[in-house]
């Protein structure tokens, strides 16, 4: 008499590593303090408001202490004299910590090419991901919102490696 054991069906089952696991819920938990300095704050407001619905993506609830971000949008224009108070709120952050250069001014400068303004913020703290335009649309805001999960996804259990070995 034989048994007919049928396999599971297709997504019956549930495998996943820890690392991956904590990868998910991290994506969706973006605890976000905002470096806000010049006109792309409209645009940012916009992105954050209702109409586009950050909660979606688990980060609409901005921080006010570095300590307790994950991710912190730089937005708009930089001087070199606001440089160094930028690298002091990155370096309070816990790890992992993620960057995103908010607009044009943020991620090159600008048309700002002078002695007083910040040609980029990747001359003093490392970016994840830069959203272009003067001001971005808030659509390519969430594009590079869900570009930054799908690398804290991947990337998982090797970014808190390399964390680890850097310990």
């Amino acid at each position: 008499m034989a048994v007919d054991k049928k396999p599971p069906e297709e997504g019956s089952i549930l495998v996943t590593s820890i690392e991956s696991a904590i990868a998910w819920a991290r994506k969706f938990s973006l605890f976000q303090y905002p470096f806000v300095t010049a006109c792309c704050a409209m645009e940012f407001m916009s992105a954050m408001g209702p109409m586009y619905d950050m909660a979606r993506f688990g980060a609409e609830a901005p921080r006010w202490s570095p300590r307790q971000a994950d991710i912190i949008w730089v937005v708009g224009t930089v001087t070199n004299r606001q440089a160094p108070i930028l690298r002091r709120i990155y370096n309070q952050m816990g790890e992992p910590k993620w960057v995103m250069a908010f607009g044009t001014c943020a991620s090159t400068g600008g048309f700002y090419d002078n002695y007083a303004t910040l040609q980029g913020i990747d001359k003093i703290i490392p970016v994840d991901v830069y959203i272009p335009g003067c001001p971005p649309r808030p659509e390519q805001v969430l594009d590079a919102l869900m570009l930054l999960q799908d690398r804290i996804q991947a990337e998982g259990s090797s970014r808190m490696r390399a964390l680890k070995e850097m310990a």
